[in-house]
C-alpha cells in the first residue's frame, strides 16, 4: 500500500465534535472557501454556496433542529447549500426562462458539487490541523431549516461542517473491509451475515474500548434498528421542502 502525507491522514480520519474556544482566522476560511471553490463541479454550474453561522441565536435553533449538543457549540459552523438560486437568477435578467433547473437531473447535479465541496474542505481542514464533523443532522427538520436561514426558493441547506481546533482524540472507527465495498467488474449479490461476523466483533470493542458513550454494538444491528425501521420522522418532510423550493420537480 503507498502512503504519504495526504493519504495517512486520510486514513487516520476521525471525526471531532469537541473544539477549543478558538475561532478559526479570517485567512483560514478564506483559504477553506477557495478550496471549495476548486472543487470539480458538473458542466461547470458551480451549484452551491457557503453560510458561515455565527449569530448565536441561530446556531442554537440549528442545534435544536440538529438535536446534538455539540452543534453550534464550539467551533465554526458552515452550512453547505445547493443552490441553483444564483443560476436561476443569470437566466431571467439576460431574459430567459428557467429552462431545466427545476428537474431532478440539475438538483442532483447540484447535490454532487455541495457533497463534494464538503469533503474537499473537510480534507483541507485536517491538514491544517483543524478537525471536523459533518452534519446530516442539520436536515432533521428542512422546513424549519429553510425558514431558519431565511433561504430563497431554488435552495436547499445540504450539509453541516462543523470545524475547529480539535478538543478530544477519539479512537479510529473501524470501517467496513474492502472485499464487502470494493469490487472487480461486477457485484456480487449473494452477501451472507457470516461475512460481517469478524466486523462486527470489532466494531463491538470498539465500541467497548472508546473513552466517550459506551456501549456494546455491531455494525449488522444498527443496519438492523431503528435508524431504518419503517417509521416516519420530520426528515421525511425533504419532499415537501425541495417542492416549496421549486427543486427536483421534474
Amino acid at each position: 500500500m503507498i502512503h504519504n502525507d495526504t493519504i495517512d491522514r486520510q486514513l487516520n480520519h476521525r471525526t471531532i465534535r469537541a473544539f477549543k474556544d478558538e475561532p478559526l482566522t479570517k485567512d483560514e476560511l478564506t483559504t477553506l472557501y477557495q478550496v471549495a471553490s476548486q472543487t470539480p463541479t458538473s458542466n461547470f454550474f458551480q451549484q452551491f454556496s457557503i453560510m458561515h453561522v455565527t449569530d448565536p441565536q441561530v446556531r442554537a435553533q440549528i442545534r435544536d433542529i440538529a438535536k446534538q449538543k455539540y452543534v453550534g457549540a464550539n467551533g465554526d459552523l458552515l452550512i453547505f447549500i445547493v443552490d441553483l438560486y444564483r443560476n436561476q437568477q443569470i437566466r431571467q435578467q439576460l431574459g430567459n426562462n428557467d429552462g431545466r433547473l427545476h428537474t431532478m437531473d440539475v438538483f442532483m447535479q447540484a447535490v454532487e458539487d455541495t457533497t463534494l465541496a464538503v469533503q474537499n474542505v473537510l480534507v483541507a481542514a485536517e491538514s491544517m490541523g483543524l478537525g471536523g464533523v459533518i452534519l446530516g443532522s442539520i436536515k432533521n427538520d428542512p422546513v424549519k431549516l429553510i425558514k431558519v436561514l431565511g433561504l430563497p426558493k431554488m435552495t436547499m441547506p445540504w450539509l453541516g461542517l462543523q470545524l475547529g481546533h480539535p478538543d478530544q482524540e477519539p479512537q479510529l472507527k473501524p470501517r467496513l473491509p474492502l472485499d464487502l465495498v470494493a469490487f472487480e467488474d461486477h457485484y456480487p449479490k449473494g452477501f451472507k451475515l457470516d461475512q460481517f461476523k469478524d466486523y462486527d466483533s470489532r466494531v463491538t470493542q470498539y465500541y467497548d474500548l472508546r473513552d466517550t458513550n459506551k456501549r456494546i454494538d455491531s455494525f449488522t444491528h444498527q443496519i438492523n434498528g431503528a435508524k431504518l425501521n419503517d417509521q416516519m420522522s420530520q426528515r421525511d418532510d425533504i419532499n415537501e421542502a425541495l417542492f416549496n423550493q421549486g427543486l427536483a420537480m421534474g
